[in-house]
Formats: C-alpha cells, structure tokens, sequence
C-alpha cells in the first residue's frame, strides 16, 4: 500500500476521525510518521485536559506499522506491550513525530535472522506545538523471521552471538 492511500484510510477509520486524531504525514518509504490529537469538547476529560486514552491511541499502532511495512513480508511484526506516563497536561492540541531509523531495523533483521524472537521497545514523546511534552509512550514489538524465509532453524541465532531478545 502507498504511504499516502495509508494516511487517507487511517484519517477515515472511526476511532481516529471520532477522536480527532489525524495522520498528518506519512513518507513515501515508512521511516516517518507525524499525527496530530486535536483538542474539542468531545474528547476532553473532566478536566478540560486531553483524554489520557486518546493520547495512548494516537499512538499506538504506528511503531508496528513503520516497522511491518519497513522489514516486508518475511516478518512478523506485533504489538506486545505499551505503557504511557503522563507528564502534563495537555491544554491545546497535541502531536507526535516517529522516526525509524534505518540501524534499528538493520538490528531487528540481524537479532531475528535466525528465527527466533525479538522484543525491542520503542518510544515517542507527545507534545505541544512548542514542544512541552504532555506524554511519554513506549510500545514493545515482537519481531520474528517467518519460517518460509529462514535459513536456518530457529533457537541458533543465540549461539551465533546473536541476541535474540533486544531492548532499548
């Protein structure tokens, strides 16, 4: 799929548009990512502040899915935990820039060549348009080699001195 048809259809997908949450830009080669949690009457908390969920669901599947479109078809690529700390209020709109590097996917490709298992967290500020960050998310990726493309069989990339878990 086209980082652009991408962008249109997760603009149009009901807990984004009902949110006011809106992909602004997506690069044609998945590296980069930037969205944008509007605020309105409809999804403010108690508070008058940015509904905590909307912040976590801003961001939630986009590290899975610049990673999955990034190491192709051979992978599998999942979500396996999330956490998020809540820094300041947000009292305006807010957003959030992913980047993938392309040494972190070279890492991935090398820790899962031999089918194992690859955990890796990644991170991503939520700010103000002057930067003040409001949240800090971590999401945690399951990354495996799919059997078909592997070429040899799984648990020896451990003893080739590859690790197979990898945090960061």
């Amino acid at each position: 799929m086209r980082a652009s048809t991408f962008r249109h259809l997760m603009n149009l997908w009901p807990p984004f548009l009902f949110n006011s949450i809106r992909v602004q830009y997506v690069s044609e080669d998945w590296t980069e990512l930037r969205v944008v949690l509007r605020l309105r009457p409809w999804n403010r908390n108690y508070v008058r502040t940015q509904f905590g969920g909307n912040l976590f669901a801003m961001t939630d599947p986009f590290w899975m899915l610049l990673t999955m479109h990034r190491l192709g078809n051979d992978y599998f690529v999942w979500d396996k935990a999330g956490a998020i700390d809540f820094v300041s209020p947000g009292r305006e709109d807010v957003y959030a820039h992913f980047k993938l590097e392309t040494s972190v996917l070279d890492e991935l490709r090398a820790a899962a060549a031999g089918g194992d298992k690859v955990l890796r967290w990644f991170e991503v500020d939520v700010t103000t348009r002057s930067g003040e960050v409001v949240a800090r998310v971590r999401k945690q990726l399951y990354v495996r080699l799919k059997p078909k493309a592997r070429t040899e069989p799984a648990g020896q990339a451990a003893t080739a001195g590859i690790s197979p878990t990898t945090r960061s």
